[in-house]
């Protein structure tokens, strides 16, 4: 299957990756009008056995084939151990 990933300009660090290239329509119209204008960043082709930096395969597939794209959102902050124990 071939995946289209797009960023936000509106939000720092999230992407979102479809199954049509430009085809937004798909999209929740809330989470795209959150989401801005967005800027093509890559197209692939996406497999169960697709490395990807931050996502799983699975997922990416599962969203991709069951509602038309896939939502990834950047790492939360996580604050530092505790180091008093």
């Amino acid at each position: 299957m071939q995946c289209y990933v797009y960023k936000s300009l509106a939000k720092r660090d999230v992407y979102v990756y479809l199954d049509r290239r430009g085809d937004f329509t798909r999209l929740p119209p809330g989470l795209a009008q959150l989401l801005g204008e967005l800027q093509f960043v890559v197209e692939f082709e996406m497999t169960a056995r697709r490395v990807l930096a931050k996502e799983t395969a699975a997922a990416v597939l599962q969203n991709l084939t069951t509602q038309g794209y896939h939502l990834q959102m950047p790492d939360t902050e996580r604050p530092a151990p505790d180091s008093a124990h």
